[in-house]
């Protein structure tokens, strides 16, 4: 009887035995699959961020190059009208215009875009805003200078290829380009 009572413990003390140690491999096992969870989940958010931030800095970049292309074809037009004298004020009207949009755009970036593309950005904007002043003095002195107005062509010439480079190092940012200028 002893031996009856004693494989029925010993059978049934096995079992718990047995239920436990199930229990304590779901257990694991559900915190194994919470954490993979939280990893996919966490994996998931940081793609959307990069993904946003991407976004963000493509309508950044879009907007500050056409406002410099646009400022500085606007310094190109002022140039050639004070060349013929035809149509000036509009002219400078058009250019100080630009000139807000491209502050603003340039401003937003100031804020969003990586150093290597800033350095770019801020040549490029440095380079118009001396044409700026130099067209500024230009109509401030009369006669018109015309060996300034030359320097000016120059300075152009240099504005274009900086915008150029800013250019390149925002598609570089994007992964657009290799990196080859």
């Amino acid at each position: 009887m002893a031996g009856t009572l004693g494989a029925a413990q010993l059978t049934q003390s096995r079992a718990d035995r047995t239920k436990r140690l199930e229990l304590q491999t779901l257990t694991q096992q559900q915190r194994e699959d919470r954490g993979h969870a939280e990893r996919v989940r966490q994996a998931e958010a940081d793609e959307a961020r990069r993904r946003e931030l991407i976004t963000q800095r493509r309508a950044c970049y879009i907007t500050l190059n056409t406002a410099s292309r646009q400022y500085q074809t606007a310094e190109i037009n002022l140039m050639y009208a004070l060349r013929t004298g035809i149509d000036a004020e509009a002219c400078l009207e058009q250019m100080e215009a630009r000139r807000a949009a491209h502050r603003d755009s340039y401003a937003e970036a100031q804020m969003i875009v990586p150093s290597a593309v800033l350095a770019a950005a801020s040549a490029a904007s440095r380079q118009l805003n001396r044409g700026y002043g130099t067209l500024k003095q230009l109509i401030a002195s009369r006669p018109l200078d015309e060996a300034a107005l030359d320097e000016f062509a120059a300075e152009a010439e240099t504005a274009w290829s900086l915008l150029s480079q800013m250019r390149h190092a925002m598609r570089r940012d994007l992964g657009v380009d290799d990196g080859e200028l």
